[in-house]
């Protein structure tokens, strides 16, 4: 198979298609690539997911994340976990070293520390812009409903090895003013992302509640199944969540055949793929840039 890696998030997509599109190449397994282009993502403070993650009500960083193998279906994910850098490096620990999918909070903190993840201070993950970010929020949230529209800021990969096996991660700071301990859709397998051998795999984001409700990562891959291209998919799943909660989002997914699509309803997702040597990407509708890979 030729391999293929496609992320969503923001400003550093680039050098993390990049990333996990050198680690497909130099022989790299789908979890490899889809946990290195995802901890470029967690290390940039630009992007909702690690360093930069949007604050709770109370001020603070709780982080989700999860990721899968689509050779034997294996996962691994976290929720509210605080005071680490890399949540999806702890989702494929769990993934890879419990009997469990999924640890949260103080179990999941623990488990951390007896793998040796080290713990960093929480003002480490906390940026200016996001403290401005909740202070606005919390000013507005008297005068309006919570606008779907916002923080759509988690980050994600799916990618496809020479090998043929496909694999998803997802990694999100939740959404801005949160209730403590609410968790989205971000480490929920199904939700925030599948990934299966037989079908192909998927990251998602957006409103998280809406994507909950209708399992918007394995409701496109049923697409898949039923014979739908990939675009097809990802257009159905995504309008049904809009038709049915009026709910937003975007997703990235590949086909067992290596064939991919990037498909949003809320207005822009930065995305990037790497295929054959070329790197695309866009933010908004019809703006699609190609480059070769250095």
């Amino acid at each position: 198979m030729n391999p293929v890696v496609v992320v969503h998030g923001g400003g550093g997509i680039i050098r993390a298609a990049t990333v996990g599109y050198n680690i497909l190449q130099e022989g790299g397994s789908a979890v490899d690539a889809v946990e290195g282009a995802v901890t470029v993502l967690e290390d940039d403070p630009e992007f909702n997911a690690g360093c930069g993650s949007v604050l709770n009500v109370n001020g603070e960083v709780e982080m989700d994340a999860s990721i899968m193998n689509g050779k034997d279906l294996s996962s691994g994910a976290v929720s509210a976990v605080r005071c680490i850098a890399n949540p999806i490096k702890l989702a494929r620990l769990v993934m890879e070293k419990t009997p469990h999918c999924f640890l949260t909070d103080q179990g999941a903190a623990k488990f951390a520390a007896d793998m040796g993840v080290p713990e960093v201070p929480e003002k480490q993950l906390i940026t200016e812009r996001n403290i401005k970010h909740l202070e606005k929020e919390k000013n507005e949230k008297s005068a309006q409903k919570t606008d779907q529209q916002k923080d759509l800021g988690t980050v994600g990969a799916v990618a496809l090895d020479s090998e043929g096996n496909v694999a998803y991660a997802t990694s999100t700071g939740g959404i801005v003013n949160k209730m403590a301990g609410r968790v989205g859709d971000t480490p929920c397998v199904g939700s925030g992302g599948y990934a299966d051998n037989h079908i192909g795999a998927i990251s998602t984001t957006g409103h998280g509640e809406s994507i909950l409700k209708v399992n918007l990562a394995r409701l496109a891959l049923f697409h898949i199944e039923q014979g739908k291209t990939v675009a097809e998919a990802a257009d159905l799943s995504l309008g049904y969540m809009k038709s049915k909660l009026k709910g937003l989002g975007g997703v990235i997914l590949i086909n067992t055949a290596g064939d991919w699509a990037v498909k949003w309803t809320s207005t822009s997702m930065p995305w990037a793929a790497a295929k054959d040597g070329k790197l695309h990407s866009g933010i908004d509708l019809d703006d699609t840039s190609i480059t070769d890979l250095p």
